[in-house]
């Protein structure tokens, strides 16, 4: 295909709604024009042939200091669901023993929690996508924080209960997963995007490992596991404060599009054919769904595999009492996801600023690295625990920090081969796809293929770990699969970005007869082709 050296998309008139624009349609000033390989010094250029957008500009009414104390903001909030979901993994002995309940109803309680979650994204991805972002953002965290509360007051005989309650708690993570890095994408650009969503996902690991650490911790200053429960709710009460203070909500696609230009909103139909062709999309969520499953498992097992392993080998007693035995393999595995996940996140979006420059394909390629590294990693720290404790800890440490160089990548690689307008939706198929054959299935399936090897077994320490064991195997190569998805996002990964970049020039509504054609020079004059043209 011939270079194309300049686009130009004409001056027409506003024709978007308030709702979509947040003010009144307003003519636009003049053609948007940029050079087709300008990067913008942000170290995201396309290279030859790239068809750029008009160069970002700070959003509307909203300051820099504003836009960073905006995603101090969301970093907070995600800290605290990350804490809230992983609180009860670090008190999980104690519950089984309150509850008289074995591995596989043990493993119901993440399944319920993300089954909801999952369920509820797309609707709320579609909400996110048409209203107003912040009162979706504070319903979500009002609703999670008092079921969590409410949860804690379950009686023991009421296990069905709790499970509700977890239940419901998903359904007010999901209205902040699907919402919260739209903010961010519709106030940063190029690298400054990439280094908030870096900070953004650092929550994730340390709001996991924080989890863990202050479910063992409140347990044991309280003498009850219930207290744990209700550490988050105080600080949720404190996050929805903060976002109607301080979060002003920016108009979407505003860095990439000129002001005056209206959003072109497609039908919630027309959005999901455009993902499901959208082939770095759909390749990068199925690697994605690979990371989810193995965190998933490793978080609510972990703990209780590196017990049970200790007491096989002899390197630690049995406890008295069950409900106090696994504080500390929470407290060290909580403090390793912690440590792994601010050098992974932080390696991983540092990687990718200083290698997009050399490689367009530095982020899946990146993604792929991290994966296919970890799993060796994790195979090895899965067998090795009866034989030597300080080995595995060693490679739960290198595992844990490979997986985590791609939690922020992955959603700067959605939020640049998707147009500002599918945004919402898009994060919700993702968490819906990554929950569904992730960590909605991997805690539950790891304690039934648990239980399936140990029946029939020997009650003793060594058969219990072994069979867990064997169960945690599956996290290997899960994550060998998802590395095998990144490299595949790598094929694909130019043109999409292309294509996103054309789509979003085309927010500017065409005029009559001009749907489907943009402007470019000919012969040393301008001339209306198809789309479809320049993409050959």
């Amino acid at each position: 295909m011939p270079r194309v050296p300049w686009v130009t998309a004409p001056s027409l008139q506003a024709r978007g709604s308030p709702m979509a624009t947040g003010r009144a349609p307003q003519a636009a000033a003049g053609p948007v024009l940029r050079r087709a390989d300008d990067t913008g010094g942000d170290g995201e250029g396309l290279g030859e042939g790239a068809v750029g957008l008009a160069p970002p500009t700070p959003p509307p009414g909203i300051s820099p200091s504003r836009a960073r104390l905006t995603v101090a903001v969301l970093c907070y909030i995600n800290l605290l669901n990350y804490m809230d979901r992983f609180t009860v993994a670090g008190v999980l002995p104690d519950i089984e023993a309150f509850f008289s309940i074995g591995d596989s109803s043990s493993g119901l309680l993440q399944t319920v929690f993300i089954s909801s979650y999952m369920v509820l994204a797309p609707v709320f991805g579609y909400l996110g996508d048409r209203h107003s972002r912040k009162r979706l953002l504070c319903l979500g965290i009002a609703l999670w924080s008092a079921v969590t509360l409410a949860s804690s007051f379950v009686p023991r005989e009421r296990f069905w209960a709790l499970l509700v309650a977890r239940a419901l708690v998903g359904v007010g993570e999901a209205s902040y997963s699907t919402v919260a890095p739209t903010l961010i994408a519709d106030l940063f650009a190029g690298a400054d995007r990439s280094r908030m969503l870096g900070c953004f996902y650092l929550a994730v690991p340390l709001g996991s490992g924080l989890g863990y650490i202050a479910g063992a911790k409140v347990k044991e200053a309280a003498a009850d596991w219930h207290w744990a429960l209700r550490v988050t709710p105080g600080l949720g009460v404190v996050a929805v404060v903060l976002l109607f203070v301080v979060v002003k909500e920016p108009p979407r696609g505003a860095v990439e599009r000129p002001l005056d230009a209206p959003l072109h909103y497609t039908s919630w139909a027309t959005d999901l054919r455009a993902l499901a062709t959208n082939r770095s999309f759909v390749l990068s969520t199925l690697g994605f769904t690979a990371v989810a499953f193995v965190t998933g498992a490793l978080a609510l097992w972990a703990p209780a595999f590196l017990y049970r392993s200790r007491l096989a080998s002899g390197a630690r007693e049995p406890c008295a009492e069950p409900r106090g035995c696994h504080a500390d393999e929470s407290l060290i595995f909580g403090a390793l996801t912690c440590v792994t996940g601010v050098l992974g996140v932080g390696a991983g979006v540092e990687l990718s600023r200083r290698l997009r420059p050399v490689t367009p394909r530095a982020d899946p390629l990146l993604c792929a690295a991290g994966l296919l590294g970890s799993a060796p990693f994790l195979f090895l720290a899965v067998v090795c625990a009866r034989a030597t404790v300080l080995l595995t800890y060693i490679f739960i440490f290198v595992g844990e920090t490979l997986l985590s160089l791609n939690w922020a990548i992955v959603a700067d690689i959605l939020l640049y081969v998707v147009v500002p307008t599918r945004r919402s939706t898009a994060e919700a198929l993702q968490i819906v796809v990554s929950h569904l054959l992730g960590d909605a299935g991997s805690p539950y399936l790891i304690g039934v293929i648990s239980d399936r090897l140990r029946r029939g077994a020997p009650d003793s320490f060594l058969a219990a770990a072994r069979s867990l064991e064997h169960a945690l195997l599956l996290c290997a190569f899960a994550g060998a699969l998802g590395g095998g998805f990144f490299l595949a996002t790598a094929l694909f990964l130019e043109g999409d970005r292309r294509r996103a970049q054309l789509d979003a020039q085309r927010m500017l509504p065409a005029e009559d007869g001009d749907d489907g054609e943009i402007v470019v020079p000919q012969r040393g004059r301008p001339t209306k082709v198809p789309v479809s043209s320049v993409l050959i």
